[in-house]
This record gives C-alpha cells, sequence and structure tokens, in this order.
C-alpha cells in the first residue's frame, strides 16, 4: 500500500501508553465483510454488513473497493448519481479515481489521498478512472466511508474538501512499531487535516509484524477496526481479526491492537482503519443515496433530485450525462 510513510519511524511524536485508570476498549462483536460489487460494476467489500446502525452512529455505510489488478480496458466507476444529507469520504491507496460534482469540487486522488464532500443539501458527482488508466489497467484499492450529518446540518451547503497524502499528521506508537496517519480528527493531541461537521476521528495505521498498538481514543466517541490487510489481534483479549474484519469495540480510552508475527507474502504489517465519532442519536430514514430523518423528508429528496434541484451535470466534453439513482 503506497499511502504516505516514513522511513524512520523514531523521528516521529509517540503516542502516549494507557495509565493508571485507562480503560482498553474490549470487544463487542467481529464481523466478515460479505463481497459484491459497486457502481459499473467494480468489486467491494461491505465493511459494515451484520452490525447495528446503533453501534455504527454517526456512520452509516463503508465500502472497501477492491483490492483488484484491472486488466487493458476493466477499471470501472460509478455514473452520475444524487447525495443528501450525509458526507462521503473516499480514501484512495492504490490507483487513481476522479472526481466531479455538480457544485464545483472536483479532482484526483491517488496512493493516501483523501477526498471528503459533504453532499448536505444535495448535489450530483461521479467517481471514475481517468480514460488513460481505463486504458493501461492496473490496481485499484481504496474505501469510502459514509458519514451522517445530525438534523440541523442536513441542508447546509455543499462542500468538497482535497486532501493530499502530505498533509496527514503522522505519529508512531510508544515503541515506534506502527505508524499512525490521522486523517480527521484528534489523536492524543496530533490532528489530521480532514475538516468535520460530525465529531469524529479517522486513522490509518500500519503495524509491523509482532509489534502492537496502543491508540488513545475519545471516550465520547464509538470505535470501530476495520482490517484492510493482514492478521492480528484486538483488545486485551486478543480476539483475532484478519483481512475483511470489522471488530466493533466498547467503551474505554484506548484502541489496543497488534499485529501476528508471521503474515501472509504479499502484506508486510497489519494494516487497519479505526474509526470513531459522537454519536448523532436522531431518527434515522435512509433510502438509496438519501440520508435523512423521517420517510417524507426522504421522499421530498427524491423528488428534488427528479426536478433536477440538486445540479445540473457539468457540460464537459466526453463525459457521461446519464443520471442515475444509486440503491
Amino acid at each position: 500500500m503506497p499511502a504516505v510513510t516514513v522511513d524512520d519511524l523514531t523521528v516521529l511524536p509517540r503516542i502516549k501508553s494507557p495509565g493508571l485508570g485507562d480503560t482498553v476498549r474490549p470487544v463487542a462483536q467481529v464481523t466478515e465483510a460479505p463481497r459484491g460489487f459497486e457502481g459499473e460494476g467494480f468489486p467491494v467489500r461491505r465493511a459494515f454488513a451484520g452490525v447495528d446502525l446503533s453501534l455504527l452512529d454517526p456512520f452509516i455505510h463503508m465500502d472497501q473497493m477492491g483490492e483488484v489488478e484491472y486488466a487493458p480496458g476493466e477499471p470501472k466507476g460509478t455514473p452520475w448519481h444524487p447525495h443528501r444529507g450525509f458526507e462521503t469520504v473516499t480514501y484512495m491507496l492504490d490507483g487513481l479515481l476522479d472526481h466531479q460534482d455538480s457544485h464545483g469540487g472536483g479532482g484526483s486522488i491517488t496512493d493516501g489521498d483523501t477526498q471528503w464532500m459533504t453532499a448536505g443539501s444535495g448535489l450530483l458527482h461521479i467517481e471514475a478512472p481517468p480514460e488513460w488508466l481505463v486504458q493501461k489497467g492496473g490496481l485499484f484499492h481504496g474505501v469510502q466511508l459514509w458519514v451522517n450529518l445530525p438534523r440541523d446540518q442536513k441542508m447546509s451547503a455543499p462542500r468538497y474538501q482535497d486532501l493530499r497524502a502530505g498533509q496527514v499528521a503522522l505519529t508512531t506508537s510508544a515503541d515506534a512499531g506502527a505508524l499512525v496517519r490521522i486523517i480527521a480528527g484528534e489523536v492524543d493531541g496530533q490532528k489530521g487535516p480532514g475538516s468535520t461537521h460530525t465529531p469524529m476521528a479517522m486513522v490509518h495505521a500500519t503495524v509491523a509484524p509482532s509489534a502492537g498498538l496502543d491508540l488513545p481514543w475519545d471516550p465520547g466517541f464509538n470505535a470501530l477496526v476495520y482490517v484492510l490487510s493482514g492478521h492480528g489481534t484486538v483488545g486485551l483479549e486478543k480476539r483475532p481479526v484478519r483481512a475483511g474484519n470489522l471488530a466493533v469495540l466498547g467503551r474505554g480510552d484506548f484502541v489496543t491492537l497488534a499485529a501476528d508475527k508471521a503474515q501472509e507474502s504479499r502484506t508486510a504489517a497489519l494494516e487497519v482503519l479505526v474509526i470513531g465519532g459522537r454519536p448523532i442519536r436522531e431518527p434515522l430514514a435512509w433510502a438509496g443515496p438519501f440520508v435523512m430523518n423521517t420517510k417524507s423528508e426522504v421522499m421530498q429528496a427524491y423528488e428534488d433530485f427528479q426536478r433536477g434541484r440538486m445540479g445540473q451535470i457539468p457540460a464537459v466534453h466526453g463525459a457521461p450525462t446519464q443520471v442515475v439513482s444509486k440503491d
């Protein structure tokens, strides 16, 4: 995974270890993400499948996109589609993805870059590999997370953030055995570049074989650990986890993980995403691309989309112009 890295972790700030009175979060549940397809047919793993939404709050949905090696002509994306009421966070690990939306946001992300799109009151957007990549083929691997917005911010103005890999805050574990990339939120005084409506944190950690990581975590946040690749354990109970597993943690002050000594030949370390946020605890009405508080608000969103109130597809030569309602 070519996300931003550091040759010598000992030069980075060290994360504090648990102290007297600190509680390591217990493991409440471990699930296996089923495989499926999204958009125009690219493979995904549904990271949150089988988990009660109340345990995920303020998050709604997360896909691990790929990991897949495309032959020439095979790379796929999504057609134009609408969103309202939440934020999409797209974190790219391998390959390249272009984004464009009807509110003027857009750009390309690759190798540790993140696109943070606040759909808010509604917009149209498209995510697709560039034409040269379609012709060439190559590796495609990323994650897209959906973050709910509270009732009073669901109709906020759309916003787009382009976060480069070099902007993330970098820190390491107490023994310098793990690289911690803070994309959003604050961890032990280190702040990520992402600006969030909903208080939350998002971390990508690489834990070397046989090394561990004690990650201070806001006690007011929930905590979810998703394994991108590798093998290891979570919690003091050392619950085994591997690629495609999601660990839902209970309350506490620290998230604790460790990498197994033996990893697969294609995996140099344990790679995990750790996410958490302050639960919104509001009614949720979710249908396809719209995440609102009531059924009537969802119906209104569909009507607004059908009447063109979420914007128009920008006039770009050669761009697809068919809008679809994404289920």
